[in-house]
């Protein structure tokens, strides 16, 4: 997520009252999580089990719970809870804007382009031409959405991520500030859910079908071409390649990759990243074909036992 405008590092510090490490105007640009960081950005750590990773990751100002030293041309910003102060920025940066119609004024909708009654658009979201938005659709701020794309009945695009943080009192909810993209030629079936990234956005690209009832968490990124078939449940963090397949039921764990042109058969439970231009079945997910010979092992086990017997 950047920033509207730079910010130094002081000013950035004011707004979540903590002291800091570096120049005053140091330039910060945005933020983001970790795995989609870039110079310029604020990234939060609060375990020392990740303090080096964050430390040296592409991000030049770190939001951290203990002063540690400082690495060249970078500045932390020390806070007694970084995750509390990241999702303070996020409430500063992008802060939730009340909906006074079922579409926006600053909604920008191409030529062509049909909305059917029910459908809500919200704030400053973006849809190409010749689009079907069917009826009872809703696309919540700041949603981008490229030309010929059809999203059907109760798809809902833009939902908050599903990240939580432990506390003894509860679950504390880190803030959404991404988005969605989703690129030309989609469609989308209906009553299928695409969360918005944290800081990022989640992106579908050009091109790529999906079934009825799927999910796509947070900050996931589905290839080209792709087809996805109904009751789909995507985590977040997931890079799918281009023209991947992904039959019916299949669970995808989250921040694993799928490789080009693969194939999931259905009901597989995908635990770890796969690699292209293979058919994988089973749950965990393994080459279909060694699967059913270990299936076929198995139903030999009852006749085995009869034969010791």
């Amino acid at each position: 997520m950047k920033f509207p405008q730079t910010h130094t590092l002081k000013q950035i510090a004011t707004i979540i009252n903590c002291k800091f490490i570096g120049d005053d105007n140091f330039p910060v640009l945005g933020m983001n999580e970790i795995h989609v960081v870039e110079p310029g950005d604020i990234v939060f750590v609060d375990h020392p089990k990740y303090y080096d990773k964050a430390l040296h990751s592409a991000a030049t100002v770190i939001l951290i719970n203990k002063e540690v030293e400082c690495p060249p041309n970078k500045a932390l910003l020390i806070s007694d809870d970084p995750f509390r102060d990241f999702n303070a920025l996020t409430a500063y940066f992008k802060p939730f804007a009340k909906a006074t119609s079922a579409i926006a004024a600053t909604a920008k909708i191409g030529l062509g382009t049909v909305v059917q009654p029910g459908a809500f658009i919200g704030n400053n979201v973006t849809i190409g031409e010749n689009c079907f938005i069917h009826a009872n659709v809703s696309i919540y701020d700041n949603c981008t959405i490229g030309n010929n794309v059809t999203i059907h009945a109760g798809t809902v695009l833009g939902a908050d991520a599903f990240y939580y943080k432990n506390r003894p009192e509860g679950f504390d909810k880190l803030l959404s500030g991404g988005s969605v993209v989703i690129e030309n030629n989609v469609d989308l079936g209906a009553l299928c859910t695409i969360d918005k990234g944290v800081t990022g956005n989640t992106l579908i690209k050009e091109g790529t079908k999906i079934d009825n009832q799927v999910h796509v968490g947070h900050d996931t990124v589905i290839g080209k071409k792709c087809l996805i078939a109904s009751q789909v449940g995507i985590a977040g963090c997931v890079v799918i390649e281009d023209e991947v397949t992904i039959w019916g039921q299949v669970g995808v764990a989250s921040a694993i990759s799928i490789g080009q042109k693969a194939v999931v058969l259905a009901q597989s439970g995908v635990s770890k990243s796969l690699e292209a231009h293979k058919t994988y079945f089973g749950s965990p997910a393994e080459e279909a074909r060694k699967k059913y010979k270990e299936l076929a092992s198995i139903r030999q086990i009852p006749s085995i036992i009869e034969k010791i017997n």
